[in-house]
């Protein structure tokens, strides 16, 4: 080796040492910064000086990094927002047209790490107000909030009127409602979360698969406030109802209980005494705003839902449909203005990350403004890939109802997100079906009819279908008390490629009959629900035996449903009704489920060779209801009239 390479070698050496020391020491300046910002963080002092910050908290991990906060507090739009956290940076600071808002929107980065941090508002004077917010870790992957599809069964539930589990809260007198009264059909009567929490058991008994409980948030509304429907706080759980900690025990107890949580929400109104209705954050925060505030006539919804659709509808009729308030007491929101869409969106999200939850169901899907709507459903299922929503369109046109689900290839392009409409079309035909006689062009010929309509929908098995809901009369009453007919809906919802939707109290018959269509009497109150009462439909203490025979006949049919891949995911073939009679099967691999109604009130033998496509001879089925088992062959007696149903898994 010649000096030359000795010299350069060394010069490199010198040099290597020289930087390493330097990228040594900037290294370990960059870390002791760290280390005081992060001691910074876990050190500071817990403060709470602003009045409302919406949502309360955010996590880290979403697909969106970024989340916009609501600020409510006097005059808060003269100060400037500062933060101080690695991977948190405030991008933009909107002021509202009130001054006592700030709409902050930060971004939070993917390295950002779960934690508190202080939020400082800085007036021009030297005052200071400081709101500590956290960013939490999420519990579980996105995947693994997994929704309700066509092999679940969910079982709706007014809460106020299905058990009261904790009387010590059924009033609050700081709300307005102070009172309960359980012979007023209009007022509280007491039920509360706890009521479901204790009463898990039984649901799962039953056969049910995931729970729907109307909303359970605050409703600070002077009379009616006990359906949920006018919320007055959407962060908060109505304390009549129970607390935070309360849904969240019974969102794990569900859990722990195979059974999925949907959460009944509401995008399109609020109640009139939300707490922002006395100071409103902008001057169009809800529709028709100036006319509200000017104390002018309250413009209620023109209620044509076909105006969405409509390739020839008025810009008025549109304009009164989607702006107009659901009813005077509940104020429309205005989802066209953006921070008030992203309030909507976000509080979803936020729901559904804290309870965990499996689904929502959406009211009053139609009335919303459609692009928002479609956006809103986008937004979580963007989040939440396997998650589930539901809508409610109430219409009886198959065509309306199509046009809502997602994949549905409507003329105008609109892509609704929306996974699951409600088919309340089929819920029509079922009941027209079984109260009309047979003719040729009425009768079971409806139903048949009803499911033909398929062809149109972009994912029939992802329709929620229904016997009834709190909306409407019961089931029992809309078929006029007759047993045998409502056996038939029954049955005939829970084979069909659908999910299946049903309302607490339908397995005892309970009716409307006194006041049919009576919102009150038919959200009437769950007997055994309350302690003292007389009849328990828990024990079965007090029931009849045709409401002891409804019970079990319902709770064999869910409890057979929910192993039957027949009937979640398998082959539909139905035939045309024949001779007052109905036949539909089910069928994957070797499993066939067969689902006869029978009209006919004297006994009819029939020629089962008509159904010989199936593939059913000399095969022995077995009638889920009773355990008898019977060989196809060439005819088959109906003796009585009624609904049957069979299965080839012995």
């Amino acid at each position: 080796m010649n000096y030359l390479n000795i010299q350069n070698s060394w010069f490199s050496f010198l040099t290597f040492c020289f930087f390493g020391m330097n990228m040594s020491c900037d290294q370990e300046e960059k870390t002791s910064i760290l280390e005081e910002e992060s001691l910074a963080v876990s050190n500071i002092e817990y403060k709470n000086e602003i009045e409302r910050i919406e949502p309360m908290n955010w996590w880290i991990g979403f697909k969106n990094t970024e989340v916009q906060l609501l600020v409510k507090h006097p005059n808060i739009s003269e100060a400037i927002p500062e933060i101080l956290y690695t991977g948190v940076s405030i991008k933009k600071v909107n002021k509202a047209d009130s001054p006592n808002y700030l709409f902050i929107d930060l971004d939070i980065s993917k390295e950002t790490k779960a934690g508190q941090f202080n939020i400082t508002f800085k007036f021009e004077n030297g005052n200071e107000l400081i709101q500590t917010y956290e960013l939490k870790s999420r519990k579980k992957p996105a995947d693994e909030f997994v929704g309700f599809d066509s092999s679940d069964v969910i079982y709706l539930i007014t809460p106020d009127r299905f058990a009261n589990g904790n009387s010590g809260n059924d009033t609050d007198e700081e709300l307005r409602e102070k009172n309960i009264d359980r012979k007023n059909d209009y007022a509280r009567h007491g039920g509360d979360i706890r009521g479901i929490i204790e009463h898990l058991d039984y649901i799962d008994d039953m056969g049910f698969t995931a729970v729907w409980p109307c909303p359970l948030l605050t409703n600070d509304m002077s009379n009616s406030s006990y359906h949920g429907y006018a919320m007055t706080d959407f962060y908060q759980i109505d304390s009549r109802f129970g607390t935070l900690d309360d849904y969240l025990e019974l969102a794990n107890k569900s859990k722990a209980h195979g059974i999925k949580l949907i959460m009944d929400q509401v995008a399109n109104h609020c109640g009139s005494e939300h707490w922002w209705m006395k100071d409103l954050p902008f001057r169009d925060w809800l529709n028709y705003q100036e006319n509200f505030e000017n104390g002018g006539e309250l413009k209620t919804s023109n209620h044509r839902r076909t105006s969405n659709q409509d390739l020839y509808a008025s810009k008025i009729d549109k304009e009164e449909m989607t702006n107009g308030w659901f009813v005077s007491a509940m104020p429309d929101l205005n989802q066209r203005n953006p921070f008030m869409a992203k309030y909507i969106i976000q509080n979803s999200i936020w729901w559904v990350e804290t309870a965990g939850l499996n689904g929502i169901r959406q009211d009053t899907y139609p009335y919303s403004d459609k692009a928002f709507m479609s956006h809103w459903a986008g937004s979580i299922m963007t989040e939440y890939p396997n998650f589930s929503i539901v809508g409610e369109e109430w219409t009886i046109n198959p065509l309306l109802i199509g046009y809502w689900q997602e994949g549905a290839n409507n003329r105008d392009g609109y892509d609704s997100n929306l996974k699951s409409p409600m088919d309340f079309a089929m819920q029509n035909s079922i009941v027209k079906a079984l109260n009309e006689d047979e003719t040729w062009d009425e009768g079971l010929i409806r139903m048949y009819e009803g499911l033909a309509n398929d062809f149109y929908y972009a994912s029939p098995k992802d329709l929620m279908v229904f016997p009834d809901n709190h909306d409407m009369s019961r089931i029992f009453t809309q078929l006029k008390g007759d047993i045998p007919n409502t056996k038939m809906a029954l049955s005939y919802i829970l084979t069909l490629p659908r999910i299946p939707q049903i309302y607490y109290g339908t397995e005892i018959l309970m009716n409307d009959f006194e006041k049919p269509g009576d919102h009150g009497l038919i959200r009437t109150d769950f007997p055994g629900g309350w302690q003292g009462d007389k009849v328990n439909v828990f024990t079965g203490e007090g029931l009849s035996d045709v409401q002891k025979d409804m019970q079990l006949y319902l709770k064999k049919l869910l409890n057979f449903r929910k192993n039957s891949q027949a009937i979640h995911n398998g082959k539909t073939l139905h035939f045309a009704p024949f001779q007052g009679t109905y036949f539909l099967f089910r069928i994957l691999g070797d499993e066939v489920v067969l689902h006869i109604i029978n009209k006919n009130g004297t006994p009819i033998t029939l020629d089962l060779n008509r159904y010989a496509e199936v593939g059913l001879k000399g095969k022995t089925l077995k009638n889920i209801i009773t355990d008898e088992t019977f060989v196809w062959e060439d005819s088959m007696t109906l003796n009585e009239k009624g609904s049957l149903m069979f299965t080839t898994k012995l």
